[in-house]
């Protein structure tokens, strides 16, 4: 008889490409994926996987029964949904991916506020500005921001007309003369962040359906979004930012908008799983809470 465990391990390492990883994933030790794979290759009487020290990849035997395992897997998952209660939906580990300015400064207390209200569930969040893989990553969902031109995975809208806004302190104004064109950024020194080894030093701004594009003089640069946040509040120059980072900021006075007049890019918020069967009604219903929050502050963005 086919093992439940043994036929979900096949469809993670086919996908991540890996024994080991895939044992990572399910906290198992890389011999007993090996094993499970074994049991399963003695059953069917083939061979799933042309193993070497270096690589691995699925036989053709493996490629041609890969959708029948996955499609038994996702009808198993599908039963199972049909069968239990919501509470015995909302339980388990929900690993999230989230940036570390969103994440901190806003989706945070939707986190805190959806773990009191399913006790059963536990929570993972990782924080970080790199990009998550979701394949390889260990994550259900991410929220990401950017547009998405990868139909590999899932993604939906969450704040699809966030846009990035320019923002200084008010004592940075009151030192400085407040540019009042993008072309005068150009004589300021301003805070860029890092993505993948890229400085983000070319920013750009659409006013009356007519697209300017300047690139900037940097003061201090960071891979992490909430360190450039924190500099900007401390007076250290101009910042880039998404309006859901900082509209908190703008609403305490923290922080002040400048030049008005002019759009900063669209940075559509998204969040994103690896397979539709991923989601379930934890994730969905965290998608729920997260867009409710988002939908809210977008309410109060400038030039709607």
């Amino acid at each position: 008889m086919l093992r439940l465990e043994d036929l979900t391990l096949f469809v993670r390492a086919a996908a991540l490409g890996s024994f080991s990883e895939a044992a990572r994933e399910a906290r198992l030790l890389p011999a007993q994926v090996s094993a499970a794979i074994k049991r399963l290759e003695t059953h069917l009487n083939i061979r799933l996987f042309a193993r070497s020290t270096r690589s691995l990849r699925l036989t053709p035997e493996g490629e041609t029964w890969l959708p029948f395992a996955t499609q038994m897997l996702d009808t198993l998952h599908a039963g199972l949904q049909q069968i239990q209660t919501p509470e015995d939906e909302i339980r388990g580990t929900l690993q999230i991916a989230v940036p570390s300015d969103l994440g901190r400064n806003l989706l945070l207390s939707v986190f805190q506020a959806f773990r009191q209200r399913h006790p059963a569930l536990r929570l993972r969040i990782l924080f970080s500005d790199s990009l998550t893989d979701v394949f390889k990553d260990p994550v259900d969902v991410a929220f990401r921001y950017g547009n998405n031109d990868d139909a590999s995975f899932i993604s939906l809208p969450v704040a699809s007309e966030n846009r990035r806004v320019l923002v200084a302190s008010p004592e940075w104004i009151a030192r400085n003369d407040e540019p009042k064109t993008p072309e005068e950024l150009r004589q300021h020194d301003v805070l860029t962040y890092i993505l993948r080894g890229r400085v983000y030093d070319r920013w750009t701004f659409l006013r009356d359906g007519q697209m300017q594009e300047i690139e900037v003089n940097s003061s201090v640069m960071s891979d992490d979004a909430e360190v450039i946040r924190r500099l900007a509040i401390a007076g250290e120059g101009i910042a880039n930012k998404s309006w859901l980072d900082v509209s908190d900021d703008i609403a305490q006075g923290r922080l002040n908008i400048i030049l008005r007049d002019y759009q900063g890019d669209k940075v559509p918020l998204n969040m994103i799983c690896p397979h539709r069967k991923q989601l379930s009604m934890a994730v969905r219903l965290l998608y729920d809470a997260v867009s409710e929050k988002c939908a809210t502050i977008m309410q109060h963005m400038p030039d709607r």
